[in-house]
């Protein structure tokens, strides 16, 4: 099976690459894509060097799939040529996800919206998929009236040259800006551009996509999402309220019965999700699972998740793995 990467010099890109090794995706041959400033240069993938094309040698290539993450833009440009050529998109950008006519997909909740006539299938955010990996369940058993999540987010999410700021920050060299503040030592209270209501884009994105992943419009939801100095992975606090009530224990046990989520909530013994335990790993973390005093039927918790990996690579992989066990592609 021959398999493009979008974007392969990129983190997420480098993440997909070692995703696909790590579980053994069926790669006959590595189509791997990039910049025109790349073309021609040379990327290992499982002991073996591959050349870097463009996006048109991409397409004559004919590969089975393409994951993708260079980009809305990019995305909205190529995308679509790659499925007039046939080729499955599996897109990480934000580019496709609202689209009516492409399934937003995390394998584990809603792999079913996909058919054989999909052609661009959409990656859902970051933060969106981490936290619907914990909802979806509870939502199902207590059906959720309303959410309030905080985020505190890993400059992973921003790319190399936030990673690169926060490194010169704290070795004191001065360097190009990802951010427009100085994100070592501090938190920066905007993810993406802020849109006309005051939100920023990432907040909405966590509003929207939620909402159709669930597919339940009627889930009121609210963010604020916040840049901070960590490496490893996405945090978020939430606060829930079902329509019904729950009890604690079986909460729990939903949760830990669930696909992709493990649950850390032992406070005798101080375990719970953080960032650098959930660094390089695939499942999503939960944890501070509480009843929330102040509010009828409502719950809190904090959960972690690796942001390149479930949230970007991982959850794009596992698609192409749902679609090819359905004979989707070959």
């Amino acid at each position: 099976m021959k398999v493009a990467i979008v974007g392969a010099t990129g983190l997420v890109g480098g993440v997909m690459l070692k995703v696909l090794a790590e579980r053994n995706f069926p790669v006959t041959e590595l189509i791997p894509v990039a910049s025109e400033k790349s073309v021609g240069k040379e990327i290992q993938f499982k002991g073996k060097a591959y050349t870097i094309h463009s996006m048109e040698q991409a397409i004559a290539a004919k590969p089975a799939i393409a994951l993708f993450s260079a980009g809305g833009g990019t995305s909205l440009e190529w995308a679509p040529k790659f499925a007039a050529a046939g080729i499955v998109v599996i897109d990480n950008s934000s580019a496709w996800r609202m689209d009516a006519n492409t399934p937003l997909v995390v394998p584990e909740l809603n792999g079913s919206v996909i058919t054989q006539h999909n052609k661009i299938i959409a990656n859902p955010n970051c933060s969106t998929i981490q936290m619907v990996m914990v909802l979806k369940p509870l939502h199902d058993a207590y059906k959720i009236k309303r959410v309030v999540v905080s985020t505190y987010q890993s400059v992973t999410g921003t790319g190399v040259k936030a990673v690169q700021q926060m490194d010169n920050e704290r070795n004191g060299i001065q360097g190009e800006m990802a951010y427009k503040y100085v994100i070592d030592k501090n938190a920066i209270p905007q993810i993406d551009v802020f849109m006309e209501n005051g939100y920023t884009k990432e907040e909405m994105k966590m509003v929207n996509e939620t909402k159709k992943i669930m597919m339940d419009d009627s889930i009121a939801l609210t963010a604020t999402c916040v840049r901070i100095p960590v490496m490893g992975g996405h945090s978020e606090s939430v606060n829930v309220c079902f329509e019904k009530d729950y009890n604690l224990a079986e909460v729990k046990a939903l949760l830990e019965a669930a696909p992709g989520v493990i649950v850390q909530d032992d406070i005798a013994n101080f375990i719970y999700p953080m960032p650098q335990s959930a660094y390089d790993k695939d499942e999503v973390f939960v944890g501070r699972i509480r009843r929330d005093e102040s509010a009828a039927n409502s719950l809190n918790f904090w959960v972690v998740a690796d942001n390149l990996r479930k949230g970007a690579a991982t959850n794009a992989v596992q698609i192409a793995e749902f679609m090819l066990q359905r004979g989707f592609i070959a």
